[in-house]
């Protein structure tokens, strides 16, 4: 059985083929740009390969697909968490900053899904999991791009979960907030003490894939309670819209570090 993870050369994708390794009966294919940190990775872990690309070239799903398919085992789970993000406000980073931000948090992902989906559904019962963000469900000022893609992303992957179920491909989806990792280092979150508990580890969001995948889950945020800036959003957008315009914005939402392209 093979299990597919994309940003795997750091962060939460590392982490996850961490956890991964554990369940036993998975082949991984771990994909990144960094060829040289997949493969010291890959060695670590038994049953490994990977792959190098860099997920917005054009032959980039060929690729993945073709390597999936050469290992000859039925593919039970893909892990789209490769992403990335640029902060800057819209009347300084426009278009071109949400574009750049698309092409990778969504674009790929959907290019990466519809070249692996054929292997999902010979393979069913299996998994697509789509590492999205807290930022998918409430946005605030200076993250509209990586927002929008996170918020794209949760949108197309309940559509994707309600057209699949039929033949057996279950979609969940990961939303977490303040992770610490390489792309976002949470530093100032971490050094306060009345902020380092809103933090959480790599380790917390291989988790919480895990239940979305392999255990089928619906939906995790991690931590579990930043559930609540997205029921908030929906029950008070009032309410959420005047905090995230203000100074304590930070307490409600964040940006996922689903970095390791």
């Amino acid at each position: 059985m093979i299990a597919v993870v994309t940003g795997a050369s750091s962060g939460i994708g590392e982490a996850t083929a961490r956890r991964l390794a554990r369940e036993g009966g998975l082949r991984l294919v771990l994909v990144a740009r960094r060829e040289d940190r997949l493969r010291a990775l890959a060695a670590e872990l038994p049953d490994t390969t990977h792959v190098a690309a860099d997920l917005t070239a054009p032959d980039a799903p060929a690729r993945v697909r073709e390597h999936v398919e050469g290992l000859g085992g039925p593919l039970k789970l893909l892990v789209n968490n490769a992403g990335a993000g640029w902060r800057a406000k819209f009347a300084d980073g426009g278009y071109e900053n949400v574009r750049r931000t698309m092409e990778i948090n969504f674009d790929a992902v959907v290019r990466l899904t519809e070249a692996l989906l054929p292997l999902l559904r010979d393979g069913a019962p299996s998994s697509i999991v789509n590492v999205s963000s807290t930022a998918g469900r409430v946005a605030r000022g200076g993250t509209g791009a990586y927002s929008a893609s996170k918020f794209a992303l949760a949108g197309w992957s309940d559509s994707l979960y309600a057209e699949e179920k039929r033949h057996g491909v279950h979609v969940g989806i990961v939303l977490p907030g303040f992770i610490t990792t390489e792309g976002f280092p949470q530093a100032e979150l971490r050094e306060k003490a009345l902020t380092r508990w809103a933090v959480s580890s790599v380790e917390e969001g291989a988790e919480a894939i895990v239940d979305a995948g392999l255990r089928r889950k619906a939906e995790r945020y991690v931590p579990r309670y930043y559930g609540i800036a997205a029921a908030l959003r929906v029950l008070a957008p009032w309410l959420v819209r005047r905090v995230m315009a203000g100074g304590s914005a930070e307490a409600l939402t964040t940006r996922t570090g689903a970095d390791g392209t």
